[in-house]
C-alpha cells in the first residue's frame, strides 16, 4: 500500500510540474502583431519580443526585415500588408492575441517637410499621398480597434477579458495637462504638429473609451539610440529642461528602454492608460 501511496504521488507532482511547464510555455508562446515592424521603435519590440518566446508578426507597407542578418529579428514573421485596409487588419488582428501600434510619420504629405522624413524616420521611408496623419495614425488605429472589438471571443486569454494593445503616442500630446502646455501649443507650435497631436490625441481618446481593450498608451519625447545622428545634439537640452522642472518637456527615452515598456505593456496585465518616460523606465527595468 505505501508503494502503490508512493507511486500515485510520484506520478501526480509529475503530472503538475508538466502542466504547469505547459501552461508557462503557452503564456510566453503567444501571438502579437506589431504594425509598422519595421520601423525604428517597431523593430525594437520585435526584437524584444522574440527573447521573451512570443511568436511575433510584424506588419507593415514593406513586409521586409530591416536587418536580414539580426539571427533575432530572423525569426519575426514578416508581412506587407497596409493598416487602412480593413480586411487586411482583421485578419491580422485574429490571428493574434495581442498587438502593437508603431506606425509613425513627423512629418506628413500636407506638412511641406515630408522629405526630411528619410532622416528622422527609423526607416527611411517617404510618404506617399495618402500618408496624413489622420491616415496614418488615427485610420490606421480606428482600424485596429474596430477589428479587436469585433472578435467574438479571445479563446488564448483564459480569463482575461480585455485585449491587449499598445499604442506609441508622444509626450506633447500631454501638454493640455501641464502647466505652460497650451500656451506653447497654441502660440508657438507650427500647424504641421498640431495636427501631429490632433491624430494622437484622437487615438488616445478612442483607446480610454473603449471596453473590450486594454491599452496601454506611451507618451515618449525623443526617441533615441546611438545610431539616431539626426536627434543626439538636443538630447541633453531636453533632458536638463526636464530635470530642472519644465512641465512642457519630458526627459527622453532610449528606444530600448520604450520597447522594453511596449513587452512589459504586453505581459502585465496591470498596465494600462498613459505611460510617461518614469512610468516607462520603471517598466523597463521589471
Amino acid at each position: 500500500m505505501h508503494f502503490i501511496q508512493t507511486l500515485f504521488l510520484t506520478l501526480s507532482a509529475t503530472a503538475l510540474a508538466t502542466t504547469a511547464f505547459t501552461l508557462s510555455m503557452s503564456a510566453t508562446s503567444r501571438k502579437v502583431a506589431v504594425f509598422g515592424g519595421t520601423g525604428f521603435v517597431g523593430s525594437a519590440v520585435c526584437e524584444r519580443l522574440i527573447k521573451k518566446g512570443y511568436d511575433v508578426t510584424a506588419v507593415s507597407r514593406r513586409g521586409t526585415n530591416p536587418k536580414p542578418n539580426d539571427s533575432t529579428l530572423s525569426q519575426v514573421k514578416w508581412v506587407q500588408g497596409n493598416a487602412l485596409d480593413k480586411s487586411a487588419v482583421k485578419k491580422i488582428v485574429n490571428e493574434n492575441d495581442a498587438v502593437v501600434h508603431a506606425i509613425g510619420l513627423l512629418f506628413d504629405v500636407n506638412s511641406g517637410l515630408e522629405g526630411l522624413n528619410k532622416i528622422v524616420s527609423g526607416s527611411g521611408s517617404l510618404p506617399d499621398d495618402s500618408s496624413t496623419y489622420d491616415n496614418i495614425t488615427r485610420q490606421t488605429m480606428f482600424n485596429i480597434c474596430e477589428a479587436i472589438e469585433g472578435k467574438i471571443a479571445f479563446p488564448s486569454l483564459g480569463k482575461k477579458e480585455k485585449y491587449p494593445l499598445c499604442f506609441v503616442s508622444c509626450a506633447e500630446a500631454g501638454w493640455p495637462d501641464v502647466a505652460g502646455g497650451s500656451f506653447i501649443e497654441e502660440k508657438l507650435a507650427p500647424d504641421w504638429l498640431k495636427g501631429y497631436l490632433a491624430a494622437k490625441r484622437a487615438v488616445e481618446e478612442r483607446l480610454s473609451g473603449s471596453t473590450k481593450i486594454r491599452a496601454a498608451i506611451y507618451r515618449p519625447s525623443l526617441i533615441w539610440d546611438w545610431t539616431k545622428f539626426d536627434v543626439l545634439p538636443v538630447i541633453p537640452v531636453f533632458n536638463i529642461a526636464s530635470a530642472i522642472g519644465i512641465p512642457f518637456v519630458d526627459k527622453t527615452v532610449r528606444v530600448e528602454t520604450l520597447a522594453d515598456a511596449i513587452v512589459a505593456g504586453i505581459t502585465d496585465d496591470s498596465v494600462e492608460g498613459v505611460q510617461r518616460f518614469m512610468q516607462m523606465e520603471q517598466l523597463a527595468k521589471n
